[in-house]
């Protein structure tokens, strides 16, 4: 299998892992950062030679395109690649464009897909699919749902999305090696989708301190905006200073 790797964050590195394990080695390399830990560790595995790796947004490099048709693969893997995906790239692979995505799809296209699954309560999972150049919406190859914790925030539940991604791309990837996977049409009429700045409107984020809140809804809205990153905290406004809010659920037994 001739293939050119494309990935962001730690589950990049995992599945660019299992796939050398498997005895395949990628023949190209694109990363978001060079300086950053798991672009680093993804060059390393790669071996790759300078020429061969290619940083930052594939439409400020033209000589992508050139290389990879040269390299003419049978697919290209998208893990976390946070770019969006031009019409002649999506259609460079012999075969397939595929992509890995934290959410049980159509629910949840586009970013933040923990973060809203809680606010709207949707289903969630993982997702391997056909790239297409509308968001999220290609042919879906395998998906898993997995159930959400009362005591989740964003943050823990993207720490499972990303090991359920890891088991459904090994799941699959037998089909994928021998190109002989069964696919799911998705209806983009159906489901959800967000932009990346959809999170951060003050309809969502902002908390008023006059406002009656429901306590199931006021802890929805804080475990969903319980991140890695306290910049995307719920928050409210006093004496002209902005407080965010993050929170840690706890369970224990209850004592007769």
């Amino acid at each position: 299998m001739n293939y050119v790797f494309a990935g962001n964050r730690d589950i990049s590195t995992w599945i660019l892992e299992f796939l050398i394990d498997k005895g395949y080695k990628p023949s190209a390399l694109l990363i978001t950062n060079k300086n950053n830990e798991h672009s680093k560790k993804l060059i390393e595995l790669s071996g790759l030679d300078e020429k061969k790796i290619f940083c930052g947004s594939p439409r400020k490099n033209n000589n992508i395109l050139t290389v990879i048709n040269e390299i003419n693969p049978d697919y290209i893997f998208g893990i976390h690649y946070p770019y969006i995906i031009d019409k002649e790239l999506i259609n460079a692979p012999k075969k397939a464009f595929l992509n890995l995505h934290p959410s049980y799809l159509p629910f949840n296209r586009g970013w933040h897909t923990p973060s809203w699954s809680i606010l709207e309560q949707t289903p969630i999972g993982a997702t391997l699919h056909e790239m297409s150049e509308k968001l999220d919406c290609g042919d879906i190859i395998h998906r898993k749902k997995i159930q959400i914790d009362v005591k989740d925030t964003a943050h823990s539940l993207y720490l499972k999305l990303k090991k359920l991604e890891f088991e459904v791309f090994k799941e699959a990837f037998s089909s994928i090696l021998n190109y002989n996977y069964k696919k799911i049409k998705q209806n983009c009429q159906k489901g959800s989708s967000h932009k990346k700045k959809d999170l951060f409107s003050d309809k969502i984020s902002r908390l008023d301190l006059n406002k009656y809140y429901k306590l199931d809804d006021l802890l929805r809205v804080l475990r969903a905006l319980t991140t890695n990153d306290i910049r995307e905290a719920a928050y409210f406004i006093e004496n002209n200073k902005k407080y965010r809010i993050q929170v840690k659920i706890i369970e224990e037994e209850i004592q007769e």
